[in-house]
């Protein structure tokens, strides 16, 4: 609490701004600084306004730009959060699903589409399928504790997953129900920036870094089960790969 004092009275003397904006840059200085620590609980606005002497308007309105910029998450009845980075391993074949139930976080689904089409060129030559084939496509948002984290759009050959009702909340689950186990995949990643209409459904500002990846997902006897394309947020995930010489 009293870096938090110190911090504060620093911004405020070192530019002139409106108090949230001293209180945003005091609180973001303390998640950079290891003083505010991934999953520690912030102190309630009232008690952050009376220790800085500020109005709770003023302690809302900071706090929410940072929530914004998943520097802080709210969870409904349980107050305001450091936000936790989610470590994404490249080395291990796992699901959106699998990875943040490994870090005890709720992972949900909201199918933005649904459905079944002709495969579409780029389609058929990830999946190595015919001209006229079906798929079955996703396209979904990705979240946890109410907070949107990704963007997918899926497609499956129709032979390996007929009835697109069957994905529930995950599509490793369904695959694994019906005897399918993907044995390996391949991904490839890149920076972007949100466009205007994947910002509003990841409630950031335009223009906010994200990581795309692609994947292409394989079974023992090399057929091809999915091709994902995904939109992380930036500020949520990190990726790690182990490196071996040899």
């Amino acid at each position: 609490m009293n870096y938090l004092v110190a911090e504060f009275r620093r911004q405020a003397d070192a530019r002139r701004a409106p108090a949230y904006q001293h209180l945003r840059r005091t609180l973001q200085h303390a998640v950079e600084n290891g003083e505010l620590t991934p999953g520690q609980a912030l102190p309630g606005e009232r008690e952050l306004g009376k220790l800085l002497d500020l109005s709770r308007v003023t302690v809302r309105k900071a706090i929410a730009g940072l929530v914004t910029d998943g520097l802080l998450v709210q969870r409904h009845g349980a107050g305001t959060f450091v936000a936790e980075r989610i470590v994404k391993s490249f080395s291990q074949l796992t699901s959106f699903t699998d990875d943040l139930r490994a870090r005890g976080l709720d992972p949900k689904s909201v199918f933005l589409e649904r459905g079944i089409g002709e495969v579409t060129p780029e389609e058929a030559m990830a999946l190595n399928l015919s001209p006229g084939a079906l798929v079955v496509r996703y396209y979904r948002l990705r979240t946890a504790s109410e907070q949107p984290l990704a963007l997918e759009r899926t497609a499956v050959p129709q032979s390996v997953l007929p009835d697109p009702a069957l994905v529930g909340n995950s599509l490793y689950e369904a695959f694994a129900q019906r005897g399918i186990r993907p044995a390996r995949a391949l991904q490839r990643l890149r920076a972007i920036a949100f466009d205007a209409e994947q910002a509003r459904l990841m409630q950031l500002p335009e223009g906010s870094p994200g990581l795309f990846i692609e994947r292409r997902t394989f079974l023992e006897d090399g057929r091809v089960v999915e091709f994902t394309r995904s939109f992380y947020r930036g500020d949520a995930y990190d990726f790690v790969a182990e490196l071996h010489s040899e």
